[in-house]
């Protein structure tokens, strides 16, 4: 032994035949700064954010038929719509002329036809008021307007689609009207008459509130127009 230097007793090894013990924990390292590795549990790959939704096609934009390009507003506009309560409407007043119709008309078949005339009769009528519902939804499709720099455009029809445009300037008065069901269903009917019948137009359906501040702008527009000639 040297002298200065202290004596260490020296560390005892494995036993022969015993089993070895639990590793010591590592010393904590502080959180992992790099990625995780692969197959860990509870970890997901970084998901790229989504992406600009994509344009609408050009199909979608294209109109129904091609002469639909003839009734556009033009001028980068929209058509404005009516009220959805149009549509009902149109189906309660069409329910209200086909009951007493179909009553008082299965009554004089039953009669002179027996039953076979009753039920050809009865098909009939509901035929009708199936055409009834669906027209009317297609009219309420039909319906559109738009307020340009010097005219309103008006587009309607289910069958037979036409235009109107309206000059301000031509506008002799504009008034609107409501039957005791519109009222109920708090729509109203706008309409513009000009010095000529062929340019008139109407907006039914309308929102009695939308109605009225139609009505306002239109006859400004008509009273600067007409000032200004």
């Amino acid at each position: 032994m040297n002298p200065g230097h202290e004596h260490q007793p020296p560390q005892p090894g494995p036993q022969p035949g015993a089993q070895p013990g639990p590793r010591p924990a590592p010393p904590h390292q502080g959180p992992h700064q790099g990625p995780p590795p692969a197959g860990a549990p509870g970890m997901h790959p970084q998901m790229a954010p989504p992406g600009p939704a994509a344009p609408p096609q050009a199909a979608d934009q294209a109109p129904l038929y091609p002469a639909d390009q003839a009734f556009a507003p033009g001028g980068g506009l929209a058509w404005s719509h009516i009220s959805k309560r149009f549509t009902w409407h149109r189906r309660i007043m069409a329910a209200l002329t086909a009951v007493p119709v179909g009553l008082v008309g299965g009554f004089l078949v039953f009669r002179g036809g027996g039953t076979l005339g009753m039920a050809l009769w009865a098909a009939a009528v509901l035929l009708a008021v199936v055409l009834a519902w669906i027209v009317a939804e297609l009219a309420y499709r039909a319906y559109g307007y738009a307020e340009r720099g010097d005219d309103l455009i008006v587009t309607q029809g289910v069958f037979v689609k036409r235009l109107i445009v309206v000059p301000y300037g031509r506008m002799q008065f504009v008034d609107v009207t409501a039957g005791l069901l519109e009222r109920w269903m708090g729509i109203a009917t706008v309409r513009m008459h000009t010095a000529a019948a062929a340019t008139d137009a109407q907006i039914p359906g309308l929102p009695a509130a939308e109605a009225a501040q139609l009505r306002d702008r239109l006859a400004q527009k008509g009273e600067e127009r007409s000032m200004g000639l």
